[in-house]
């Protein structure tokens, strides 16, 4: 048994603790916001916070997570910093396909936690690990500076 918080509430798994934290959250758990994209670490669709930090939960061990925080996209609009970001998103029309936005969300709430006013170049380091193959990586970039201004 592996016992961790995730989205705030106290959660127990049974499931070996080599399983990646994807398939915990999809097959154990039913939550399908977080995508299996590449299962390499390469594309980002399946980022996730463990303690507020970005990992890829495709090559996250269960175990690694046990008596942490685990946030995932269901709960990113529960905090200030996670619904400017939504709420940027949508203003920017970002979503295509849809796809890889969980990842890219985590990924952008991720940079505002610890960069309140972050650069172009601060964008675009933060967000080149998540891939999207819809190319809207212009209308991400926007958004996620328009998501800076508003929680300035």
């Amino acid at each position: 048994m592996i016992s961790f918080s995730l989205n705030g509430k106290p959660q127990t798994v049974d499931v070996p603790g080599d399983t990646p934290v994807l398939w915990v959250l999809r097959d154990t758990l039913g939550l399908s916001g977080t995508k299996f994209g590449c299962g390499i670490s390469v594309c980002g669709a399946c980022t996730v916070h463990v303690d507020g930090e970005q990992r890829r939960a495709c090559v996250t061990p269960v175990s690694s997570i046990a008596g942490r925080e685990l946030t995932t996209i269901e709960a990113i609009g529960d905090d200030r910093i996670g619904r400017a970001v939504e709420e940027s998103w949508v203003r920017h029309d970002v979503v295509q396909c849809g796809y890889c936005q969980s990842g890219q969300i985590m990924a952008a709430v991720a940079l505002l936690k610890v960069s309140k006013q972050p650069t172009d170049a601060d964008i675009h380091r933060a967000m080149s690990a998540n891939l999207c193959r819809c190319g809207t990586y212009v209308r991400i970039h926007a958004a996620v500076k328009d998501a800076a201004k508003a929680i300035a």
